[in-house]
Formats: structure tokens, C-alpha cells, sequence
């Protein structure tokens, strides 16, 4: 039973829909996306192991760390099984997460907390996020920005589900907890129930996902589509390159710079987003905006989050990947520059202002799949992309580092105004100018990196669909 998920039984028969694909890589990524949705329970952990903030948010810092770190360690195993078993696999890993991390939950071992939802889950986080990629670039060589965004935007979206739904899982199983006030915690009972219901619920998703992936046949290509008008855009190369190979260039370094320095500028402020719009209408220790009105910005960011990664990675292959990144760097400076300097003059301003800088924060996740198949080929994207995700993981360290660390200097919490931010945030300027000087200096990968012809290892398969 377990060689249908082999790699040769996932070659697509005549006719199959490419359009099945964008689904299938939607029901990994909605469910992986969960990870931006642990706040949500975070208090009740803290309560049930009567423990600290640090210790119970060292949970998801483990799972983002483990997502870079198994990305870039098991992204060449990804690309030589294949879709199908990689998906599978992630669901596997995901789902022993949350059940391992229950019988951490109830029996107060905090241990098993990490090593399930931290270790466990943090694989399946990595492989899912980008099992599919690879696989909707060779789909989609006519329009790559397009595919991945479908797919990626799933991933910011999933707190968006798994928020208000583990809010009422919570509820259900313990009819003593109140979703609408923020003191209120959950029983260890309800979070055990609501860790083993995730996992489940989870792991039946991602099997759709898993039924339905394909890859393209030999000599399959979109309706209409002339390799010619990918290959003469600039950047752009029909050749391949190992992720061997691709770690020893120039353009893979500059990039991985590039988002480094677009996610460590977006998730300091996505971290901090709650008490900086407080603090930032705070006058005579009193703020305009509300505890409520402050979770609703979250929920508005995340909202923009997601559309970015599918309107802006759309709008790069029409732009091209270059310069849509010299958007999300040079726009986002003047942003920032301006949320230091007028954001605390209006509430609207401030919320604008930080919307499109959390979208430009999800395009750069969703575009940058496709900058590296424009730079590298096909042939092995998806490890080239588990090695670049690495950035993430070293931006999830640094940004909130920086940012907290400028607060901590200006006083307590609760007791901060606008003027406090402006050193973080004119040191996040300085990050993005460093990842735009960056951008502009990639160039076409030289041609000793690439493969010749013939021998480039794994299917044709996957190596002509994008290039055809």
C-alpha cells in the first residue's frame, strides 16, 4: 500500500487538471499554518504547568527553528520521492506532534511539549512547506508567482482558521473557559482534548492533499505556453541546478540575505503587533485603543499577510522577481521610516501603514520560490528553497531580539509611547536597505554550476515540465 506514494505512481495520466494541484498544496499548507495560531492556547499552558511566558513560547521558537533546520537538511530527500510521499510524511510528523504533546499536556511533562509540538511537529512543518513547491513550479512554469502564492498563502492563512476554531474546541471541552475574555483559561483536560482533535483533524486534511498531488508527465506542458517568453525575461535560465552546486554560488547567498533581512524587519513587528498599537496611541499612561480593538489589528495584519503572498507573488511574474523584490525592500523602507515618524499622529495611518508592510512581509515568503526557479531551474528547486529557508529561521531569532531589546531599554510594558519604538524601528530601515543593496547585486548564476545535459539526476520528468 505504501509504494502508491513512490514517486512513479504520481505521474499525472492525459487530461489530469493542473488546478488540482494549487488544493492539494492548500491542505498542507492551511493545516501547517496552524503555528502562528499558539497564542491562542498560550496562557492556558502557562496556567496548567504554572510556568512562565519564556518557557512555554520556547515551544514555538523550537518549531520554527526545526522548520529551517529539517527544510534544508531533507529538502533533496523531498525532491528524489517525490510529492506524495514527502506530504505524507509531513502529515505523519505533524500529527505525532500534537498527540505527543498531549500526553505531555496531560501528564505536566513540559518536556514532551517540546520534543511534540517543538521537534516532532517542527519536521513536519519543514517538509510540508515545501513538499508542494517544487511540484506547482513544474505545474505552473507559465506563471510560478501565481502557484506559489496559491500554496503559501495557505500557510498565513492557517492561524486565521486555527484561531477562532481552537477558541471553540477549547469552549466545547471545557464549558468554564470564555473565548472572549483573554484571563480566561482553558482545563489541562480541554488542552489535551483540543491538542489530540488538531492532530487528528489535521492529518485527515493533509491525506486529501496527499491523494490528489501530482506530478507532470514527461511531455506535458501548459496550453499555449512558449518556453521562449520565460527564457528571454531577464534572470530567468532554462538550465539546472543542483542544490549541491547552488549553495557555492554568489546569487544563493545574496538571496538568502534578501530574505533575511524582509522577514527579520515584518516578524518584529508582527510579533510585537498587540502592545505596539496600544503603546503607540498611549497618552498620560492611558492608550486610545483598546484590548479588543488591539486583537482585531492582529487579526487585520494577518489578513494582509495572506493577501500579499498571493497579490504580490501574482504581480512578480508580470513585474519580474527582481524588481518586485525592490518594492518590498525600497517601499518598505519609506514605510518604516514613516510608522517612526508620523504613524502616532493617526490610528488609520498607523494601521495602513503597518498592513502593507505585513503584506510585502507575505509576498516575500510566497515570491521567493520563484526567483529561485527563475535563478536555478527546476531540477532540485525545492532543496534549493529548504537550504534558503534557513533565513527564516535566523530572522525568527533576530527580529523580535531586536526589537525587544531596543523596548526593554526605553521602560516597562504598558508603560511605553511611540518614541520608544523609533529606534527599532529606524534599525529595521537599516535591515531592509542592506537586503535591497543585496537584491541589486544578483546576477545569472554562472554556467560551471550547471548541470549538462543528460545528466542531471531524478526524472525527466520533473526536470523538462518547467522548461519546455
Amino acid at each position: 500500500m505504501l509504494s502508491a506514494l513512490d514517486r512513479r505512481h504520481t505521474v499525472a495520466p492525459p487530461g489530469y487538471s493542473r488546478w488540482l494541484i494549487p488544493p492539494a498544496a492548500l491542505a498542507i499548507h492551511l493545516c501547517i499554518g496552524q503555528v502562528y495560531a499558539t497564542s491562542v492556547y498560550k496562557n492556558s499552558l502557562i496556567a496548567h504547568f504554572d510556568t512562565s511566558q519564556t518557557a512555554i513560547g520556547v515551544i514555538f521558537s523550537i518549531a520554527i527553528v526545526m522548520l529551517g533546520l529539517s527544510a534544508a537538511v531533507a529538502g533533496t530527500w523531498v525532491e528524489a520521492n517525490g510529492p506524495r510521499k514527502a506530504m505524507f510524511v509531513s502529515a505523519c510528523f505533524w500529527a505525532a506532534g500534537f498527540l505527543v504533546g498531549s500526553v505531555g499536556i496531560a501528564t505536566k511533562q513540559l518536556w514532551l511539549l517540546y520534543l511534540g509540538y517543538g521537534l516532532l511537529g517542527g519536521i513536519g512543518l519543514g517538509i510540508g512547506y515545501i513538499s508542494p513547491v517544487s511540484t506547482l513550479i513544474k505545474w505552473f512554469p507559465d506563471r510560478p508567482g501565481l502557484a506559489t502564492g496559491l500554496a503559501i498563502m495557505g500557510f498565513g492563512g492557517g492561524a486565521m482558521v486555527a484561531s477562532p476554531l481552537s477558541r471553540q474546541l477549547l469552549s466545547f471541552y471545557d464549558p468554564g473557559y470564555d473565548p472572549a475574555n483573554a484571563g480566561s483559561t482553558a482545563s489541562g483536560s480541554a488542552l489535551v482534548w483540543l491538542f489530540v482533535t488538531l492532530g487528528l483533524g489535521y492529518f485527515v486534511i493533509m491525506m486529501f492533499g496527499v491523494a490528489n498531488v501530482r506530478v507532470p508527465a514527461e511531455d506535458w506542458r501548459p496550453a499555449g505556453f512558449d518556453p521562449a517568453s520565460v527564457a528571454a525575461k531577464p534572470l530567468v535560465t532554462t538550465a539546472n541546478v543542483s542544490a549541491a552546486n547552488a549553495v557555492k554560488t554568489r546569487a544563493f547567498w545574496l538571496l538568502w540575505v534578501v530574505l533575511f533581512c524582509n522577514v527579520t524587519a515584518g516578524i518584529g513587528i508582527l510579533e510585537q503587533a498587540s502592545p505596539m498599537i496600544q503603546d503607540f496611541f498611549r497618552d498620560n499612561g492611558t492608550s486610545a485603543v483598546t484590548v479588543a480593538a488591539a486583537g482585531g489589528f492582529v487579526g487585520l495584519l494577518s489578513l494582509f499577510n495572506m493577501a500579499g503572498r498571493f497579490v504580490w507573488s501574482s504581480t512578480s511574474d508580470v513585474i519580474g522577481r527582481k524588481p518586485i523584490y525592490l518594492v518590498y525592500l525600497g517601499v518598505g523602507m519609506v514605510l518604516y521610516a514613516a510608522l517612526a515618524l508620523v504613524g502616532q499622529t493617526a490610528t488609520a495611518l498607523f494601521v495602513l501603514l503597518a498592513c502593507v508592510i505585513l503584506s510585502f512581509y507575505g509576498g516575500g515568503f510566497a515570491t521567493v520560490p520563484a526567483y529561485l526557479r527563475d535563478l536555478f531551474g527546476t531540477f532540485q528547486v525545492g532543496a534549493i528553497h529548504g537550504r534558503l529557508l534557513t533565513a527564516w529561521s535566523a530572522a525568527g531569532i533576530a527580529g523580535p531580539l531586536i526589537v525587544n531589546g531596543f523596548l526593554d531599554a526605553q521602560g516597562e510594558p504598558g508603560t511605553l509611547t511611540a518614541a520608544a519604538y523609533r529606534p527599532a524601528l529606524f534599525t529595521m530601515v537599516g535591515v531592509l536597505a542592506v537586503g535591497f543593496v543585496a537584491n541589486l547585486l544578483v546576477r545569472p548564476v554562472p554556467q560551471r554550476y550547471h548541470e549538462p545535459a543528460g545528466n542531471v539526476d531524478g526524472p525527466k520528468t520533473e526536470q523538462r515540465s518547467g522548461t519546455r
